[in-house]
């Protein structure tokens, strides 16, 4: 089931769509997010300025994740919560002093539209997408704990094959910090495969200022937690973004088995 905070449509003269909740009611201790889920710009925001080819591709968004997250959720019954606007309007995974917040280029790609906004206007988009976002984070985790549900929280993102003419060769990139406890076997049992290009705090890590939503919500409530980047041209089709999602779900499977529902972070390695 998804449940469409505010209601989407298919139009784009909506003023917004911040935050969708898929299986609201899961049993799993996982919680997915996808801060990168959709490419979807309010008609009265003009596109930014950019074109459609701009506006389709991985700096809108990341391709392929939001669907791997669902068949995940789905695997798992596990609640997922997906950013329901581009992260071009306000990056979801930043702290709201990151410099590329409001990114005024992407890449190579000039952003028109976020070009020297003022502080009512960047507000504005904080408003509309991204303290809606994580407000609703923190209501779901809060739910959950007073039912006694725990939130193992796993964030799901695409990245390109080259940026900035280099070749990235990880199929697959596993983002953490000190704390390893769900990062530890899952690289583990991804390894298993000796076909599988596996990256350790690849392509990012969290010196880059990628995981502003883990250290927002994991953190705070000592959750396990993990940050999973998947190649994009690994997840193109139905097809694959179910295979990515069915050998991550058997490894999230065993991990669950092991990691104690009410196991807590000391800031050691487990």
């Amino acid at each position: 089931m998804v449940d469409e905070r505010v209601d989407r449509a298919d139009s784009r003269d909506l003023p917004s769509a911040p935050v969708i909740v898929v299986n609201e009611d899961g049993k799993s201790p996982y919680l997915f997010v996808c801060e990168h889920a959709s490419n979807f710009i309010p008609k009265n925001f003009g596109g930014l300025g950019l074109d459609t080819e701009a506006l389709t591709a991985h700096i809108a968004w990341d391709p392929g994740a939001v669907e791997v997250a669902r068949h995940l959720s789905t695997a798992l019954d596990a609640t997922l919560i997906e950013a329901g606007l581009s992260r071009l309007l306000i990056d979801c995974n930043r702290p709201l002093d990151a410099h590329d917040l409001i990114p005024e280029i992407s890449e190579a790609t000039v952003i028109p539209g976020n070009h020297a906004l003022d502080s009512i206007d960047r507000m504005a988009r904080i408003d509309l997408s991204h303290r809606p976002f994580h407000a609703c984070i923190e209501s779901t985790i809060k739910a959950r704990a007073a039912h006694g549900q725990p939130s193992w929280i796993v964030t799901i993102h695409s990245f390109t094959p080259v940026y900035h003419g280099t070749s990235r060769p990880w199929q697959i990139g596993i983002i953490h910090d000190r704390d390893d406890r769900i990062a530890r076997p899952l690289i583990a049992g991804l390894k298993r495969d000796p076909a599988l290009n596996v990256g350790v705090n690849e392509p990012y890590s969290p010196a880059d200022r990628v995981y502003y939503t883990l250290e927002r919500h994991a953190r705070p409530h000592n959750s396990p937690c993990v940050m999973i980047e998947i190649r994009n041209d690994e997840i193109t089709n139905a097809q694959t973004q179910e295979g990515w999602a069915a050998r991550l779900a058997a490894i999230f499977t065993d991990i669950a088995g092991t990691l104690a529902p009410q196991d807590h972070f000391t800031g050691q390695k487990a």
